[in-house]
């Protein structure tokens, strides 16, 4: 009995998260909360550990009157929101195998032995030329650090409805012109990062106005 209530809590967090189109302005999100909002991204996997993301916690009123225009799907976010958030990616100057930032993760972070070091650089390269093909081109190393962003956002929206609040991912925004009008405030190297998605969490002004909308499980499980 016990486990089934611990699978329900479970599964109610992901029934309780929806995409919040509508935040309560009135309503903000205690910085405890925040906080672990923010260990839960922190705490979150990424291939090889290399964590090739950084997060600004946007709140400075002025470049989210200037962001609003180009971000179509974030501007309940950007006005409604309690707090709003955009990951950024590491772009091929920080992620190629050769990297000083790939050599301080190991080193410093990591604190690996240089035996260690090179024999995991020398795999980490054979993974960028041979297993995903990342050396094609400067998107497609930008897209592989996308996909780990999307890793640490789904983990924050999840811990997020585990504490009742909701929260919004959003990808409705120009990208190019986004990153321009970002690194003209001096918020990133646009040599070394990208926007790779936003977020808003809060807590929602009205309910969801229909129940989620799901394939059957046995149309998306392939069991052999």
């Amino acid at each position: 009995m016990e486990q089934t209530s611990r699978n329900e809590q479970i599964l109610d967090v992901f029934r309780f998260r929806h995409a919040c189109k509508k935040f309560d302005a009135s309503r903000a999100v205690s910085d405890d909360d925040f906080r672990t909002i923010l260990e839960a991204a922190r705490l979150s996997p990424t291939s090889f550990g290399f964590e090739p993301w950084k997060m600004i916690v946007l709140r400075d009123p002025l470049i989210k009157r200037k962001l609003f225009p180009l971000a179509w799907g974030a501007q309940n976010s950007l006005v409604g929101a309690s707090h709003f958030l955009l990951l950024l990616a590491r772009k091929r100057a920080d992620m190629l195998y050769s990297a000083d930032f790939i050599t301080h993760m190991m080193q410093d972070i990591q604190r690996q032995p240089t035996d260690i070091v090179l024999q995991r650089r020398e795999k980490y390269r054979a993974f960028q030329e041979e297993d995903f093909e990342l050396l094609e081109s400067e998107r497609a190393m930008f897209d592989w650090a996308s996909k780990q962003t999307y890793i640490v956002l789904a983990n924050m929206m999840t811990s997020a409805a585990y504490l009742g609040i909701d929260s919004c991912p959003i990808e409705g925004f120009h990208r190019r012109q986004t990153d321009a009008l970002l690194s003209k405030e001096g918020l990133f190297d646009p040599e070394r990062f990208g926007v790779s998605v936003m977020a808003g969490f809060g807590y929602r002004a009205e309910a969801p106005h229909r129940e989620k909308t799901r394939q059957p499980l046995e149309d998306l499980i392939i069991w052999k």
